[in-house]
């Protein structure tokens, strides 16, 4: 079960779930987080290029649906199916090692994972890069380590809050943890359902 101490309630939503996570060391606690701390920045101004495109796409989604609904929800249709496509291909380029996807519980205000590395401490800032599927979203910042616990099976478990994250990103993790309760919320009710006779 994940430690859930008094230090680390915040006033978000959390969820429990498996994610992708990459962290570095930030040598330097007082100074600003590197630009490029996992050595893809050459892939940034691709990343703001279909983010820009994105936020166009949903804009004139809005638009459409005003005057042709049908239309709308076509569009929104094929939108999504280039996004799967996107996400098949990120996932046979094989973007993370199977030792990376960890348990982990996430909110907008940080993200709690377990960890060995003794030299993590409470007080030590971290570069993070998560990656939250299905939508293989991939936020990234900086976090400081509030509080090390231990769980009932005996795992050191790292409770963290973000320092620095952008607001793109923010708003990626909290997309991901509404459609992540959403998900619960189905299955749940899908469980508690009532099996047709026959």
């Amino acid at each position: 079960m994940i430690p859930n101490p008094n230090e680390d309630r915040r006033d978000f939503f959390r969820i429990h779930d498996r994610i992708g996570l990459e962290i570095r060391s930030v040598a330097d606690e007082h100074a600003s987080p590197p630009d490029d701390p996992f050595g893809d920045g050459h892939l940034a101004p691709l990343h703001d290029e279909l983010r820009r495109i994105d936020q166009d796409v949903r804009s004139q989604l809005a638009s459409l649906a005003e005057r042709d609904r049908l239309l709308a929800n076509l569009m929104k249709s094929f939108n999504t199916k280039v996004d799967t496509l996107a996400r098949i291909m990120a996932f046979e380029q094989n973007p993370l090692q199977p030792d990376r996807w960890i348990e982990a519980t996430l909110g907008e205000g940080g993200v709690a994972f377990p960890n060995n590395d003794p030299q993590f401490v409470a007080g030590k800032r971290l570069a993070v890069r998560l990656t939250l599927p299905p939508e293989l979203y991939r936020p990234q910042g900086t976090v400081e380590i509030v509080s090390v616990s231990h769980d009932d099976q005996g795992r050191r478990w790292l409770h963290t809050e973000f320092r620095a994250l952008e607001d793109a990103d923010r708003q990626q993790i909290a997309r991901h943890v509404m459609r992540s309760q959403i998900r619960q919320r189905q299955r749940e009710s899908a469980d508690n359902s009532p099996t047709p006779s026959t």
